[in-house]
Order: C-alpha cells, then structure tokens, then sequence
C-alpha cells in the first residue's frame, strides 16, 4: 500500500493498512494508524500522531513547524484522532512551547481545501472548516461547529459548539454555542436552528436557545447577570448548561 515513489523515515511507524501515495513524504517520529490514506505529494512532518481511517489528499502539509517567530526548534507536536477528511492544500502545524506544545484534532472533522490551523489549535469532534478558513494560533474550536469559506478567527479565540459563521466572517471574539455569526463587521444574527434542527434538538430546546440568544443580546443586561438568568434556564433545559459554561469562562469576551 506504500507507493515505490513515496519517502518513508526509517523511523516513521506506519500501521498495516496505510495507504501512501507516489512522491509523499512522511518525516522521522511520525505515526499514521491503521486505514488512513495518504495521497500523493503530501509532506507530513514529526512529532505528529495520525489516528485511523483518516483521508489526507494531495498537497496537504501536516505536522509543519509553527509559523511563530518565538519557535527555535523545540520538539513540539501535532495529534489527529481518527476518520478526519483533510483536503487539497491544507496547512497544519505543530504547538509551541508557549503554550502545551501540541496541536490537537478530534475526530470526524471535515477540512476542505485551503483550510489553515495554527499552532496550538484545539479542535472538538464534528467540526467542518470550509474552503479557505484560518485559525489563529491558541483557538479552540467545540464540537459540531461550522466555519464558512473565507472565516477568519484570531488568536486565542473559541468557538462555541453547534455555530456557524457565514462566509468570509472575521471573528476577534469568541462564538458563544448555538450561534450564528456573519457580515463585516462580523456580528451575531440569531442561532444555528437548522444546524440544531438537524442534530436532532427538541423543538423545546431549541425555543428555550433562542430564548437566551435574546437574554444575551437584546435584553441590556450586563453579561453577568444575562448568564445568570440563562443558568437558571438550564435547571430545566440541559442543553444551555454548554452555553452557561462558555459565559462563564470566556478569556477574549464574547462576539456582540
């Protein structure tokens, strides 16, 4: 399954399964799990740990030294878990040493072409990075949320679970979950119900959601006391207990 054409490190380790196309390159202390396929022209560079079943297509670079002037070639890494799509030209780096060392990804993420994640980014499970997004370094990005093509977020920001920004949004302030976010300036405008709706949310739950976004940003209440009245929501609807928390602990403050 390894392509006569393609360069293997010795001390590389390859699970039985993996597929490697002609003239990829997998670098020294590399490890790639079983039934993932590398594709052809692909550069994956160490430390970086690869899980299973995970698609990478041509002209990905994975694992790459982060782009921080601060980097002086600390052995820093990257972690992908498994069933991950990383399509053409995407950009992964590895963490610095200025924050855990590591990049991670969850699983069953989608990362179209163009896509971009800086070092020490953290991704959930379920996330779909369209055409041509870019993450700042420091950004974590919660499960089941979407970014459109072009969305650009800046360092150290989050993304709530089950967002979604619109095309082109730059976000330079966390994404609260359940949220959308679109326009220039990029603002909040409404919930992700569809996005919800197709997750199998409760129409209950999504109303009570919806209910909060207007806590949030039409009700002129200070952000603390909006999260308190959002936390005494949650004593009856489970799924806000995310959105509490995510109020709670926001570092940039919120996208408003």
């Amino acid at each position: 399954m390894i392509d006569s054409r393609a360069v293997i490190d010795p001390q590389a380790e390859l699970d039985e399964g993996v597929t490697v196309g002609p003239f990829s390159i997998i670098g020294a202390d590399v490890s790639i799990g079983a039934g993932t396929v590398i594709g052809p022209h692909v550069v994956v560079n160490g430390p970086a740990r690869i899980g299973r079943d995970n698609r990478i297509y041509q002209f990905a670079s994975v694992g790459e030294d982060p782009q921080d002037k601060k980097y002086a070639g600390e052995p820093t890494s990257l972690e992908i878990g498994d069933r991950n799509v990383i399509r053409e030209f995407a950009t992964l780096h590895r963490g610095t040493v200025q924050d855990q060392g590591v990049t991670r990804i969850g699983n069953d993420n989608l990362m179209m072409a163009y896509i971009h994640v800086a070092h020490d980014c953290v991704l959930g499970d379920h996330v779909i990075m369209a055409n041509a997004a870019s993450l700042g370094g420091h950004v974590i990005i919660d499960d089941h949320a979407i970014l459109g093509g072009f969305t650009k977020v800046h360092q150290f920001c989050r993304i709530g679970a089950h967002s979604f920004s619109g095309m082109g949004s730059a976000i330079n302030m966390d994404l609260p979950p359940y949220m959308m976010a679109a326009g220039q300036p990029t603002k909040p405008h409404g919930i992700n119900r569809e996005g919800l709706s197709r997750r199998g949310f409760s129409k209950d739950a999504i109303q009570q959601i919806k209910r909060a976004y207007k806590i949030i940003y039409h009700s002129g209440q200070r952000l603390d006391a909006a999260r308190e009245e959002i936390e005494s929501l949650a004593t009856e609807t489970p799924e806000l207990k995310i959105l509490v928390d995510f109020l709670s602990h926001s570092g940039r403050g919120i996208l408003r």
